[in-house]
């Protein structure tokens, strides 16, 4: 692929700017990282985000549903869970459209490790 003009983002093997994809990624939660994960096939920045946006959103899910099922303390530890995923949402679609490979605690490593495993 051929390097874009400076100032430019780079077109992906979609045919969008990297930096749009990547916010892409992050639109509706796990299920678009698992979409941008299979389709994009050449930009390491978006399948990193569409990666960490899977792993995020995924545990964050799988931890609200564990914890609904606790009486009182659960429902509010699932309520937290819902405002980080939110925080972490608006986060990710901010840094993605800004151009910036921005790594999430813990999770970030995991996804830059594990995209590059992933051949879809």
């Amino acid at each position: 692929m051929s390097e874009a003009p400076r100032g430019e983002p780079k077109k992906t093997s979609l045919g969008l700017d990297e930096n749009v994809e990547g916010m892409l990624a992050y639109l509706v939660w796990w299920v678009t990282g698992i979409v941008f994960l299979v389709l994009e096939k050449e930009s390491d920045f978006v399948r990193f985000h569409a990666m960490q946006s899977l792993i995020t959103f995924i545990g964050i899910t799988v931890l609200q549903v564990i914890f609904g099922f606790i009486p009182y303390i659960g429902g509010i530890i699932s309520w937290l869970l819902w405002i980080l995923g939110l925080a972490l949402w608006i986060l990710g679609m901010v840094k993605a459209y800004q151009g910036e490979r921005y790594k999430f605690p813990v999770v970030g490593d995991l996804a830059e490790e594990w995209v590059g495993k992933v051949n879809v």
